[in-house]
């Protein structure tokens, strides 16, 4: 009697939410170990990511595969780092190559590392969103300080179905203080303006995100020129 309440209990519970069927096993967003080093290592040029330390995606989480010596941090994100409430949210073609440097996997990285972990655990969207948001109010994880930054410039990222990629860019973060004046200060999304200023509205990270597009991709093949899309 006690096990058919606990299984009814369980069934109304993921009814409710609405998502816990929506996740894949997490064997799927797993790759051989030396393919995911090879592709994070794409996230930069080669003079920084060769001497980055690089992560791998395990059962537990994020490890090190490869220790670095020049302060960088070199990984494969998933799917559940894009924006909340954005379809599919556990899209399991989404690879995002990135390199971050020391000051941003110090504090951006972080946020990398709780979503993961929660993801890992079997939570589902809105799970991840509340208690990220919970974290964030409650002040326990860093905020990224102005000279945190990150390379995004793999020719191999899969970001969404549609574009598969965006342009290779360089991420700029700063404390989320003032985002209307943020935005003004740097001159982004004025007309020719090579400063994108990200708003975040569907995330609750505590920062401010400026993306430069540059005109490489890592491997220093031309990219398209940046066209303001």
């Amino acid at each position: 009697m006690v096990r058919a309440y606990v299984l009814a209990a369980a069934f109304l519970y993921s009814v409710a939410v609405g998502e816990a069927a929506a996740q894949p096993p997490l064997s799927q967003y797993l790759m051989n170990a030396q393919s995911e080093i090879t592709l994070a290592r794409t996230a930069a040029p080669s003079s920084i990511s060769a001497h980055a330390t690089v992560l791998v995606l395990g059962v537990h989480g994020y490890t090190v595969a490869v220790k670095g010596k020049n302060g960088f941090t070199c990984l494969v994100e998933r799917a559940w780092m894009q924006p909340f409430n954005k379809t599919p949210f556990w899209n399991l073609k989404f690879r995002a190559p990135v390199c971050y440097n020391a000051s941003a996997a110090r504090s951006v990285l972080q946020y990398t590392a709780k979503r993961t972990a929660l993801a890992l655990r079997g939570a589902t969207e809105a799970q991840i969103e509340q208690t990220m948001l919970a974290a964030i109010a409650a002040k326990t994880l860093p905020i990224p300080q102005p000279d945190a930054i990150g390379y995004m410039m793999s020719k191999q990222q899969y970001l969404d179905d549609q574009q598969k990629s965006w342009y290779p860019h360089v991420m700029f973060y700063m404390p989320r203080a003032d985002m209307a004046k943020s935005g003004e200060v740097w001159g982004a999304n004025r007309l020719r303006s090579p400063v994108v200023f990200d708003s975040v509205d569907m995330m609750p990270e505590p920062w401010a995100q400026f993306f430069i597009p540059v005109s490489h991709w890592s491997d220093g093949s031309p990219a398209p020129p940046y066209t303001g899309t």
